[in-house]
């Protein structure tokens, strides 16, 4: 299958020698060694021009593709906020060049092609080939740190580089682990003051998989212990005295995949445990430790008890987006009868019920009915509502099975002709300003308004009356929860706005309701944690436009939440030695996933053990972060 090159910026021509030695860049000794340093030096020029280009394109908001370097590298300038592939390694938000080599697309394949065996395609894919994150060999990668690193040092004065050169982010490059150490990435970072370039420091990352065996729970397998690293820390940098700082992280929800047909929601909840000093390797964090519990939730998880709620949600969306473009596209219905048959259905026990003279009692039981129906799901954490009023009742059923908009109006003829003829008397709640409700209003004196049902009003209708039910439904929640008050929720529930914005805000407060039942369901909070964590999103929302993805963190105490991880195996566990200096590191860790996307790790056979139940194999990773300073003399 043919390759070709992603089309990116314009193609440099190849000038670096490949056998460049990164000393040169340290040391700052001016040397005329030839044709080889005279094509590095024009090397390093080219490459720091590319970075400071990149940089000052950043800086005025100028979006560009990744430049190429030498017609099979790319850089790319990575800021804070955007997808980081060191997130998992420097724990750390700032501004990166990352440098790979340029991307390799396959080509549309031909008709021959297509027709490839099913043997042959799964044996491409354990392969693991992965055409877009292509690594560099370690000493390519060691060539591009030299000429970052020959750039800014001061001493370097034959370049061709504009004095006093800019500072520019840190460099990581990726490495395909090929060397023995099985390098994965190497970095450089600038040590600098106010005014002046001083030194570099230098980063290596090595990382592999590793089969452990667990005995009763108790790992086996693990040969790194806390005294070693401490030395060897101590040896590269000629320093006395350190400290080591622990982090573990705890998964403690993470949505899984229904079956092969429905993907798994992005729900996760996890907490964050960072303390000092580290006693051991795989230390369980102290009760003295800072906590931080970290949670994403994506609405609509289908065995959720919110799932109902939701469904009424997507309805009020279809609704909205049908008057915003003028097309509408109805859901598949949840009942088996039509929608005009339950609306008749319904109207024609309301009639009944009007005739004895006692509409009040039995429409409250039919209320009481119907909030089972609709809510039953999650009776246990949303209170069923026994008060839902005529329109709320009627938003329940249309909802459920309208189809079309023919529906709309047919449903709607038939509410408004028994208005007109007195045959109900419904009763609603105060302070809804819908259309329906102002036409029900109207009927209890006699005389109605004249509604022509076409256009958009019937949409219009059943809008509003769908917004006012889920707001109640959300405030019955927070405020009998005694998570918000009224004042609380003004910003999500106000009818000042106009429709769109309305429910764009009900969508925002029922992912506020996502979040806090997902907690109460998987954590079990302490009642002033879910109220801490209620008004943390309320704020967030007050300001912000809806965001699935968006990790709200809450800071807790160890003591509240010690049961949820003392006795769990986390599923990262790191330990940071350093000795003052922010840049100066040493970094251990381990994790139950790769911390790196562009290597692939062997995961070995144990089919040949034949123990009892007590032991069980487990695949982690560890991996390690180095580095050394450098200073310019």
């Amino acid at each position: 299958m043919g390759v070709k090159v992603v089309p990116a910026r314009k193609s440099r021509p190849r000038t670096s020698a490949p056998g460049a030695h990164f000393s040169l860049a340290v040391s700052g000794v001016r040397s005329n060694w030839g044709a080889m340093w005279s094509g590095a030096n024009r090397a390093a020029e080219e490459f720091y021009a590319g970075l400071l280009q990149e940089f000052d394109e950043n800086k005025k908001g100028i979006r560009k593709d990744p430049f190429i370097y030498e017609a099979d590298i790319q850089v790319q300038l990575i800021s804070k906020g955007q997808p980081n592939p060191l997130k998992n390694i420097l724990h750390e938000n700032e501004t990166i060049f990352i440098v790979e080599k340029v991307p390799l697309e396959k080509e549309e394949p031909s008709p021959i092609e297509e027709l490839q065996s099913e043997d042959t395609a799964i044996s491409d894919l354990s392969t693991g080939e992965n055409v877009g994150l292509l690594a560099l060999p370690i000493g390519r990668a060691r060539q591009l740190i030299g000429f970052y690193t020959m750039a800014h040092n001061p001493n370097m004065t034959h370049l061709k580089i504009n004095r006093p050169v800019t500072a520019l982010p840190p460099l990581w490059v990726r490495c395909d682990g090929s060397d023995p150490e099985g390098i994965s990435w190497l970095g450089a970072e600038l040590i600098s003051t106010s005014s002046n370039i001083t030194g570099i420091v230098l980063y290596m990352v090595t990382c592999k998989g590793e089969s452990s065996l667990l005995f009763c729970g108790v790992d086996k397998n693990y040969s790194v212990n806390l005294e070693d690293l401490k030395k060897s820390h101590k040896k590269r940098h000629h320093l006395s005295t350190l400290t080591a700082s622990g982090f573990a992280q705890y998964e403690l929800f993470k949505s899984t995949a229904l079956d092969d047909t429905v993907a798994a929601s992005q729900t996760t909840i996890t907490l964050d445990i960072s303390w000092s000093p580290v006693d051991e390797i795989l230390q369980t964090p102290p009760l003295s430790s800072t906590a931080t519990l970290n949670i994403k939730v994506e609405s609509g998880e289908p065995r959720g008890p919110l799932s109902q709620l939701h469904r009424e949600l997507k309805f009020l969306l279809v609704l909205a987006d049908g008057l915003r473009t003028g097309v509408t596209e109805w859901p598949e219905p949840l009942e088996a009868k039509s929608a005009v048959e339950l609306v008749q259905e319904f109207l024609n026990e309301l009639s009944k019920l009007n005739e004895f003279g006692d509409s009040t009692k039995k429409d409250t039981e039919i209320v009481k009915h119907d909030a089972a129906a609709v809510d039953g799901s999650i009776e246990c954490l949303l209170t069923v509502r026994g008060d839902l009023d005529f329109a709320e009742q009627l938003w329940c059923k249309m909802s459920s099975s309208v189809i079309s908009y023919q529906d709309l109006v047919k449903c709607f003829s038939l509410v408004i002709q028994s208005l007109q003829r007195g045959a109900i008397q419904p009763w609603l709640h105060s302070g809804s300003n819908s259309l329906l409700s102002k036409l029900i209003h109207q009927s209890y004196y006699g005389t109605m308004d004249t509604v022509s049902l076409s256009g958009t009003v019937p949409v219009q209708m059943l809008l509003e009356i769908g917004l006012d039910k889920l707001k109640k439904d959300y405030i019955c929640f927070f405020i009998g929860q005694e998570l918000a008050s009224l004042n609380h929720l003004e910003y999500f529930i106000s009818p000042s706005v106009d429709t769109q914005e309305q429910v764009h805000r009900v969508q925002k407060l029922h992912h506020i309701l996502e979040i806090v039942v997902s907690c109460m369901l998987f954590i079990k909070p302490q009642h002033e944690l879910l109220f801490s964590l209620t008004q943390s999103c309320i704020k967030y929302y007050e300001q912000n436009p809806l965001d699935e993805q968006h990790i709200f963190q809450l800071p807790v105490r160890p003591t509240a939440v010690k049961d949820l991880y003392q006795n769990e195996k986390p599923q990262k566990w790191r330990v940071e030695i350093n000795s003052g200096q922010k840049k100066v590191k040493t970094v251990w860790q381990l994790s139950d996933s790769p911390p790196i996307d562009h290597l692939n790790f062997h995961r070995p056979d144990f089919s040949e053990l034949t123990l009892s139940g007590s032991l069980e194999e487990r695949i982690s990773f560890t991996n390690m972060v180095t580095c050394s300073q450098v200073h310019f003399k």
